[in-house]
Protein backbone atom coordinates (compact mmCIF):
# COMPACT_ATOMS: atom_id res chain seq x y z
CA UNK A 1 0.00 0.00 0.00
CA UNK A 2 2.86 2.36 0.74
CA UNK A 3 5.07 0.90 -1.99
CA UNK A 4 4.72 4.13 -3.96
CA UNK A 5 6.04 6.13 -1.00
CA UNK A 6 9.02 3.79 -0.69
CA UNK A 7 9.77 4.10 -4.40
CA UNK A 8 9.58 7.88 -4.13
CA UNK A 9 12.24 7.59 -1.44
CA UNK A 10 14.36 5.49 -3.81
CA UNK A 11 13.70 2.15 -2.10
CA UNK A 12 12.57 -0.78 -4.23
CA UNK A 13 11.57 -3.87 -2.28
CA UNK A 14 10.34 -7.27 -3.43
CA UNK A 15 6.94 -8.71 -2.60
CA UNK A 16 6.80 -9.77 1.06
CA UNK A 17 9.90 -7.83 2.14
CA UNK A 18 11.67 -9.42 5.09
CA UNK A 19 12.95 -7.58 8.14
CA UNK A 20 13.26 -7.85 11.92
CA UNK A 21 11.69 -5.89 14.75
CA UNK A 22 15.03 -4.46 15.83
CA UNK A 23 16.93 -6.28 18.57
CA UNK A 24 19.12 -9.35 18.14
CA UNK A 25 20.81 -11.38 20.90
CA UNK A 26 24.20 -10.05 21.93
CA UNK A 27 27.03 -12.44 20.98
CA UNK A 28 29.14 -13.96 23.76
CA UNK A 29 32.07 -11.64 23.07
CA UNK A 30 29.95 -8.56 23.61
CA UNK A 31 28.33 -9.97 26.74
CA UNK A 32 31.79 -10.61 28.17
CA UNK A 33 32.87 -7.07 27.28
CA UNK A 34 29.77 -5.57 28.93
CA UNK A 35 30.51 -7.51 32.10
CA UNK A 36 34.14 -6.41 32.12
CA UNK A 37 33.19 -2.79 31.50
CA UNK A 38 30.74 -2.82 34.43
CA UNK A 39 33.62 -4.00 36.65
CA UNK A 40 36.01 -1.34 35.34
CA UNK A 41 38.26 -3.88 33.62
CA UNK A 42 38.02 -2.36 30.14
CA UNK A 43 37.56 1.17 28.81
CA UNK A 44 34.50 2.61 27.12
CA UNK A 45 36.44 2.62 23.85
CA UNK A 46 37.08 -1.11 24.20
CA UNK A 47 33.39 -1.73 24.92
CA UNK A 48 32.39 0.34 21.90
CA UNK A 49 34.75 -1.70 19.71
CA UNK A 50 33.02 -4.88 20.89
CA UNK A 51 29.65 -3.27 20.09
CA UNK A 52 30.85 -2.37 16.59
CA UNK A 53 32.07 -5.92 16.00
CA UNK A 54 28.72 -7.31 17.14
CA UNK A 55 26.86 -4.84 14.90
CA UNK A 56 28.94 -5.92 11.91
CA UNK A 57 28.30 -9.58 12.77
CA UNK A 58 24.54 -9.07 12.57
CA UNK A 59 24.65 -6.93 9.42
CA UNK A 60 26.73 -9.61 7.68
CA UNK A 61 24.46 -12.36 8.98
CA UNK A 62 21.30 -10.62 7.75
CA UNK A 63 22.89 -10.15 4.32
CA UNK A 64 23.90 -13.81 4.27
CA UNK A 65 20.33 -14.85 5.08
CA UNK A 66 18.89 -12.57 2.40
CA UNK A 67 16.95 -10.16 4.63
CA UNK A 68 15.62 -7.18 2.65
CA UNK A 69 15.42 -4.37 5.25
CA UNK A 70 18.13 -4.63 7.87
CA UNK A 71 18.43 -3.53 11.50
CA UNK A 72 21.60 -2.76 13.45
CA UNK A 73 20.57 -5.23 16.16
CA UNK A 74 20.82 -2.63 18.98
CA UNK A 75 24.14 -3.99 20.20
CA UNK A 76 24.92 -0.67 21.90
CA UNK A 77 21.71 -0.59 23.98
CA UNK A 78 20.54 -2.21 27.16
CA UNK A 79 16.93 -1.27 27.81
CA UNK A 80 14.96 0.42 25.03
CA UNK A 81 13.68 3.23 27.29
CA UNK A 82 16.59 3.71 29.70
CA UNK A 83 18.98 4.07 26.74
CA UNK A 84 17.16 7.15 25.46
CA UNK A 85 16.52 8.57 28.92
CA UNK A 86 20.26 8.44 29.57
CA UNK A 87 20.84 10.56 26.48
CA UNK A 88 18.20 13.27 27.09
CA UNK A 89 18.50 16.06 29.61
CA UNK A 90 15.74 16.05 32.21
CA UNK A 91 16.04 12.45 33.42
CA UNK A 92 17.48 10.93 36.58
CA UNK A 93 18.23 7.23 36.83
CA UNK A 94 15.88 5.38 39.15
CA UNK A 95 16.13 2.00 40.83
CA UNK A 96 15.87 -1.40 39.21
CA UNK A 97 12.40 -2.64 38.22
CA UNK A 98 11.35 -5.80 36.43
CA UNK A 99 10.76 -5.42 32.71
CA UNK A 100 9.66 -9.01 32.02
CA UNK A 101 10.87 -12.47 32.95
CA UNK A 102 14.19 -12.11 34.73
CA UNK A 103 15.09 -8.87 32.94
CA UNK A 104 15.37 -5.60 34.83
CA UNK A 105 16.06 -1.98 33.94
CA UNK A 106 16.72 1.25 35.81
CA UNK A 107 13.40 3.06 35.58
CA UNK A 108 14.04 6.68 34.53
CA UNK A 109 12.61 9.58 36.50
CA UNK A 110 11.63 12.81 34.72
CA UNK A 111 12.96 15.48 37.05
CA UNK A 112 13.38 18.45 34.71
CA UNK A 113 12.70 19.80 31.24
CA UNK A 114 13.39 17.09 28.63
CA UNK A 115 15.89 18.28 26.06
CA UNK A 116 17.64 16.60 23.11
CA UNK A 117 21.38 17.12 23.56
CA UNK A 118 22.42 15.90 20.11
CA UNK A 119 22.18 12.79 17.99
CA UNK A 120 21.75 9.56 19.92
CA UNK A 121 21.48 6.85 17.26
CA UNK A 122 22.75 8.55 14.12
CA UNK A 123 26.36 7.41 14.50
CA UNK A 124 25.29 3.80 14.95
CA UNK A 125 22.86 3.99 12.03
CA UNK A 126 25.56 5.46 9.78
CA UNK A 127 28.00 2.74 10.80
CA UNK A 128 25.49 -0.06 10.14
CA UNK A 129 24.42 1.47 6.82
CA UNK A 130 28.07 1.78 5.74
CA UNK A 131 28.36 -2.01 5.94
CA UNK A 132 25.60 -2.78 3.43
CA UNK A 133 23.85 -1.51 0.31
CA UNK A 134 20.49 -2.66 1.64
CA UNK A 135 18.34 -0.21 3.60
CA UNK A 136 18.89 -0.16 7.37
CA UNK A 137 16.04 1.03 9.57
CA UNK A 138 16.54 3.87 11.98
CA UNK A 139 15.40 2.58 15.37
CA UNK A 140 13.89 4.74 18.12
CA UNK A 141 11.63 4.36 21.14
CA UNK A 142 8.55 6.52 20.92
CA UNK A 143 7.55 9.34 23.26
CA UNK A 144 4.48 7.69 24.74
CA UNK A 145 6.37 4.56 25.76
CA UNK A 146 9.30 6.51 27.21
CA UNK A 147 6.77 8.47 29.26
CA UNK A 148 4.84 5.40 30.35
CA UNK A 149 7.92 3.46 31.42
CA UNK A 150 9.28 6.39 33.44
CA UNK A 151 8.26 8.16 36.64
CA UNK A 152 7.11 11.75 35.97
CA UNK A 153 7.99 14.25 38.67
CA UNK A 154 8.14 17.37 36.51
CA UNK A 155 5.33 17.73 33.96
CA UNK A 156 1.73 18.38 35.09
CA UNK A 157 0.32 15.20 33.53
CA UNK A 158 1.05 12.26 31.24
CA UNK A 159 -0.03 14.08 28.08
CA UNK A 160 2.30 17.00 28.77
CA UNK A 161 5.21 14.63 29.38
CA UNK A 162 4.44 12.69 26.19
CA UNK A 163 4.32 15.82 24.05
CA UNK A 164 7.51 17.19 25.59
CA UNK A 165 9.24 13.94 24.70
CA UNK A 166 7.71 13.97 21.21
CA UNK A 167 9.25 17.37 20.45
CA UNK A 168 12.70 16.03 21.36
CA UNK A 169 12.32 12.61 19.71
CA UNK A 170 11.38 14.47 16.52
CA UNK A 171 14.83 16.11 16.57
CA UNK A 172 16.43 12.66 16.54
CA UNK A 173 14.18 11.66 13.63
CA UNK A 174 15.21 14.80 11.75
CA UNK A 175 18.87 13.97 12.40
CA UNK A 176 18.40 10.44 11.06
CA UNK A 177 16.70 11.75 7.92
CA UNK A 178 19.47 14.30 7.41
CA UNK A 179 21.99 11.44 7.67
CA UNK A 180 20.16 9.51 4.95
CA UNK A 181 17.77 7.19 6.80
CA UNK A 182 14.61 6.59 4.78
CA UNK A 183 12.87 3.91 6.86
CA UNK A 184 12.45 4.82 10.53
CA UNK A 185 10.79 2.66 13.16
CA UNK A 186 9.46 4.34 16.29
CA UNK A 187 8.53 1.69 18.86
CA UNK A 188 5.44 2.26 20.99
CA UNK A 189 4.87 -1.06 22.81
CA UNK A 190 3.07 0.67 25.69
CA UNK A 191 0.22 1.84 23.44
CA UNK A 192 -1.97 -1.21 23.94
CA UNK A 193 -1.64 -1.26 27.74
CA UNK A 194 -3.82 1.79 28.47
CA UNK A 195 -6.47 1.95 25.73
CA UNK A 196 -7.97 5.12 27.19
CA UNK A 197 -4.72 6.96 26.40
CA UNK A 198 -4.62 5.99 22.73
CA UNK A 199 -5.40 9.62 21.72
CA UNK A 200 -2.31 10.80 23.64
CA UNK A 201 -0.09 8.27 21.89
CA UNK A 202 -1.46 9.27 18.48
CA UNK A 203 -1.09 13.01 19.21
CA UNK A 204 2.51 12.45 20.29
CA UNK A 205 3.31 10.49 17.13
CA UNK A 206 1.88 13.31 15.01
CA UNK A 207 4.27 15.66 16.79
CA UNK A 208 7.14 13.34 15.86
CA UNK A 209 6.37 12.53 12.22
CA UNK A 210 4.15 15.22 10.67
CA UNK A 211 5.75 16.87 7.64
CA UNK A 212 8.83 14.62 7.59
CA UNK A 213 9.84 12.61 4.54
CA UNK A 214 10.43 9.01 5.57
CA UNK A 215 8.62 5.68 5.61
CA UNK A 216 7.51 5.30 9.22
CA UNK A 217 6.93 2.06 11.11
CA UNK A 218 5.70 1.71 14.65
CA UNK A 219 5.89 -1.43 16.75
CA UNK A 220 3.12 -2.24 19.21
CA UNK A 221 2.96 -5.47 21.21
CA UNK A 222 1.10 -7.39 23.91
CA UNK A 223 -1.98 -5.70 25.24
CA UNK A 224 -5.66 -4.97 24.73
CA UNK A 225 -5.64 -4.79 20.95
CA UNK A 226 -9.38 -5.36 20.86
CA UNK A 227 -9.73 -2.07 22.76
CA UNK A 228 -7.43 0.02 20.53
CA UNK A 229 -8.37 -1.40 17.12
CA UNK A 230 -9.35 0.09 14.70
CA UNK A 231 -8.56 3.37 16.48
CA UNK A 232 -4.83 2.65 16.31
CA UNK A 233 -5.00 3.00 12.53
CA UNK A 234 -5.07 6.76 13.16
CA UNK A 235 -1.36 6.64 13.99
CA UNK A 236 0.48 8.76 11.35
CA UNK A 237 2.72 5.87 10.24
CA UNK A 238 2.90 3.67 7.17
CA UNK A 239 3.44 0.28 8.75
CA UNK A 240 2.61 -1.44 12.03
CA UNK A 241 5.05 -4.07 13.23
CA UNK A 242 2.91 -6.52 15.22
CA UNK A 243 3.61 -9.76 17.07
CA UNK A 244 1.13 -12.22 15.63
CA UNK A 245 2.31 -15.78 16.18
CA UNK A 246 2.60 -15.77 19.98
CA UNK A 247 -1.11 -14.94 20.23
CA UNK A 248 -2.21 -17.50 17.66
CA UNK A 249 -2.92 -14.92 14.92
CA UNK A 250 -5.97 -13.80 16.89
CA UNK A 251 -5.70 -10.21 15.63
CA UNK A 252 -6.70 -11.40 12.16
CA UNK A 253 -10.26 -11.69 13.49
CA UNK A 254 -10.16 -8.00 14.37
CA UNK A 255 -8.94 -7.23 10.85
CA UNK A 256 -11.83 -9.22 9.38
CA UNK A 257 -14.37 -7.21 11.35
CA UNK A 258 -12.82 -3.85 10.48
CA UNK A 259 -10.47 -3.71 7.46
CA UNK A 260 -6.77 -3.17 8.13
CA UNK A 261 -5.62 -0.21 6.03
CA UNK A 262 -1.84 0.07 6.40
CA UNK A 263 1.22 -2.00 5.68
CA UNK A 264 2.03 -4.62 8.29
CA UNK A 265 5.24 -6.28 9.45
CA UNK A 266 3.63 -9.60 10.28
CA UNK A 267 5.30 -11.74 12.95
CA UNK A 268 5.44 -15.29 11.54
CA UNK A 269 7.72 -16.89 14.15
CA UNK A 270 7.13 -16.99 17.91
CA UNK A 271 10.20 -15.72 19.74
CA UNK A 272 8.89 -16.96 23.09
CA UNK A 273 9.66 -20.47 21.91
CA UNK A 274 13.18 -21.88 21.68
CA UNK A 275 12.07 -24.16 18.85
CA UNK A 276 12.73 -23.03 15.29
CA UNK A 277 9.50 -23.42 13.35
CA UNK A 278 9.37 -25.53 10.21
CA UNK A 279 8.69 -23.97 6.83
CA UNK A 280 5.21 -25.50 6.63
CA UNK A 281 4.05 -23.77 9.82
CA UNK A 282 5.53 -20.41 8.86
CA UNK A 283 3.96 -20.64 5.40
CA UNK A 284 0.60 -21.50 6.97
CA UNK A 285 0.79 -18.40 9.18
CA UNK A 286 1.71 -16.17 6.26
CA UNK A 287 -1.04 -17.57 4.04
CA UNK A 288 -3.59 -16.87 6.78
CA UNK A 289 -2.41 -13.26 6.81
CA UNK A 290 -2.90 -13.07 3.06
CA UNK A 291 -6.52 -14.14 3.44
CA UNK A 292 -7.20 -10.86 5.24
CA UNK A 293 -4.50 -8.38 4.18
CA UNK A 294 -3.57 -7.44 0.59
CA UNK A 295 -0.32 -9.11 -0.38
CA UNK A 296 1.31 -5.81 -1.34
CA UNK A 297 0.89 -4.60 2.25
CA UNK A 298 2.56 -7.57 3.96
CA UNK A 299 6.12 -7.53 5.27
CA UNK A 300 7.49 -10.67 6.92
CA UNK A 301 9.36 -10.66 10.22
CA UNK A 302 9.54 -12.41 13.61
CA UNK A 303 7.51 -11.52 16.67
CA UNK A 304 9.30 -9.04 18.94
CA UNK A 305 12.00 -10.14 21.35
CA UNK A 306 14.59 -12.04 19.32
CA UNK A 307 17.20 -10.68 21.73
CA UNK A 308 15.86 -13.17 24.30
CA UNK A 309 16.85 -16.15 22.13
CA UNK A 310 20.32 -17.56 21.56
CA UNK A 311 22.29 -16.40 18.53
CA UNK A 312 21.69 -19.74 16.80
CA UNK A 313 17.97 -19.68 17.56
CA UNK A 314 17.63 -16.15 16.20
CA UNK A 315 19.49 -17.08 13.03
CA UNK A 316 17.33 -20.18 12.60
CA UNK A 317 14.08 -18.26 12.97
CA UNK A 318 15.22 -15.53 10.55
CA UNK A 319 16.40 -18.14 8.05
CA UNK A 320 13.07 -19.93 7.86
CA UNK A 321 10.99 -16.77 7.47
CA UNK A 322 13.23 -15.50 4.65
CA UNK A 323 13.04 -18.84 2.85
CA UNK A 324 9.23 -18.92 3.09
CA UNK A 325 8.84 -15.31 1.91
CA UNK A 326 11.09 -15.97 -1.09
CA UNK A 327 9.20 -19.14 -1.97
CA UNK A 328 5.82 -17.39 -1.88
CA UNK A 329 7.04 -14.63 -4.18
CA UNK A 330 7.04 -17.21 -6.94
Amino acid sequence: MSRTKLEQLGIHLPLYPTTSVGSFPKPDGLMKARGEFSKGKISHAQLEQAEREATEFWIRKQEELGVDVLVDGEMYRGDMVAYFAENFDGFTQGGLVRSYGNRFYHKPIITGEILWKGSITVGWWKYAQSLTTKPVKGMLTGPYTIMDWSFNEFYPDRRAASLALAREVRKEVEALIAAGAKIIQIDEPATSVRPEELPIAIEAMHAVTDGLSAYFITHICYGAFDAIYPGMLEFPVDNFDLEMSNSGLDMLELFRKSPYTKDISFGVVDVHSHAVEGKALVEERLRKALEVIPRGAVWVDPDCGLKTRSVDEAIGKMKVLVEVAKALRG
